[in-house]
């Protein structure tokens, strides 16, 4: 071998040796019975230590968010991966593990499907809202761990439709991973906040997440149709109305995601052409979808029952008088300064503490504040409403100062001149 090629075996050797440590892992067997569930309980009950918990869901494939499995790792208990579908209530476990610290990665995302199945954690430890606050510039799953533990983690099969059945092995090992690796995770996590001087602001950030109901109810979900705001006319929006919720419905049935049965573009196309037969919805080459033709009967007569209407919808929602905040300077112009100034007191804070500006006060509590702002906009009023929007302690503790002060600099500041024409 060449001196020249020595040198470039060197640099590979050296490129191996400082990349993550991609990890290893047996192969790994689904719970799919009451019996091997009980066991698992008991099993599990015996460990020590939190619980790291992870719920693998079908969004995008399927109607439904529940869980299609729940992986949990235990020290002194192991790994175990269960098939929620087949198990059934989790009732007994959360009863052997509830008073215990549960850690879950962006537990907003997995606790409504958890709760669904009977498990409801009392205490946690959220590691990718820890991260957050303890100023990663990366907060997903595997970057935390690559960051914190030199582990790489392969996340090829997270958008993966987890109703399949049976699972491929790669996607358990996959699942398996996501938990094993939290406790430690979480140990990091822990250091870093204690020495920020932030794990009690952690502490109600969690408490926080656990008390929230994540299901939304809308009033109107059709309304969040895709392309909806191009639609004009009241029939043609009482038509998209009828084709979302005809759409809507049939997903449900067969529990299947509804823009894989006609997408959205399709539904907005029908509403603004308004096809006068079955046979010119059937032509319409905008409305795609594997059940654009197949159930072309259902999409006719929800098309029918559109146009038949007389209860059209109005051209814009009414449920939030806010207008957006791009808007303001003209409908507005106090509470557009207002927001200008908070916003930026509110991203200086965000800097000092090294924490992103959304989790030190959200956008939305801001631009409530900045709209309609208490009499006097006192700090300790500011700090009421606050409250009122739902701002933990120390949110208010942090920024309602700032926002006071923010708020008096804006009411000083002068309007620009108007231009005058010579």
């Amino acid at each position: 071998m060449s001196n020249s090629d020595e040198s470039v075996a060197d640099d590979v050797t050296a490129e191996q040796d400082a990349a993550p440590i991609q990890a290893a892992h047996v192969l790994v067997d689904v719970i799919e019975t009451r019996e091997a569930y009980l066991a698992a309980v008991a099993t599990i009950a015996a460990g020590t230590g939190p619980i790291a918990i992870d719920a693998e869901r079908a969004s995008g494939y399927r109607y439904s968010q529940r869980a299609y499995l729940i992986q949990i790792f235990r020290r002194g208990a192991g790994t175990f991966l269960f098939d929620p579908p087949a198990v059934g209530s989790f009732a007994e476990l959360n009863d052997a593990v509830a008073g215990e610290e549960w850690i879950l990665h962006a537990a907003s995302q997995d606790l409504t499907c958890l709760r669904e199945v009977g498990l409801a954690p009392i205490r946690l430890f959220d590691t990718e809202l820890a991260a957050r606050l303890a100023g990663l510039p990366r907060v997903g799953l595997g970057a935390v761990v690559e960051d914190l533990l030199g582990i790489h983690l392969a996340k090829e099969h997270s958008a993966a439709d987890w109703s399949t059945r049976p699972l491929p092995q790669s996607w358990l090992v996959y699942a398996a991973l996501d938990v094993e690796l939290l406790v430690d995770l979480r140990e990091k996590l822990a250091e870093l906040l204690e020495r920020d001087g932030k794990f009690g602001i952690a502490q109600e950030e969690f408490t926080s997440v656990l008390g929230r109901d994540f299901v939304i109810v809308r009033q109107e979900p059709w309304r969040r149709l895709s392309g909806v705001h191009a639609i004009r006319g009241g029939r043609n929006l009482a038509v998209a109305r009828e084709l979302w919720e005809s759409r809507d419905a049939y997903a449900r049935e067969i529990d299947t995601a509804p823009g894989r049965l006609v997408p959205d573009s399709a539904l907005v196309a029908a509403a603004r052409v308004l096809p006068e037969t079955k046979r010119d919805l059937a032509a319409l080459k905008e409305f795609t979808g594997r059940a654009s033709r197949s159930q072309i009967d259902r999409w006719w007569n929800a098309i029918q029952t559109g146009m038949a209407s007389t209860d059209y919808p109005v051209l814009r929602s009414t449920g939030d008088t806010m207008p957006p905040p791009r808007v303001w300077a003209d409908k507005n112009p106090d509470a557009d300064k207002r927001l200008k100034a908070a916003r930026a007191a509110v991203a200086t804070l965000a800097t000092e503490m090294s924490i992103p500006v959304e989790n030190v006060l959200t956008p939305e509590s801001l631009r409530r504040l900045a709209w309609a702002p208490p009499e006097p906009a006192a700090r300790d009023d500011i700090a009421v409403m606050l409250e009122t929007l739902g701002a933990r302690a120390w949110q208010i503790d942090a920024t309602a100062q700032g926002i006071a002060d923010a708020f008096v600099e804006a009411s000083q500041t002068p309007e620009p001149a108007a231009e005058t024409i010579s």
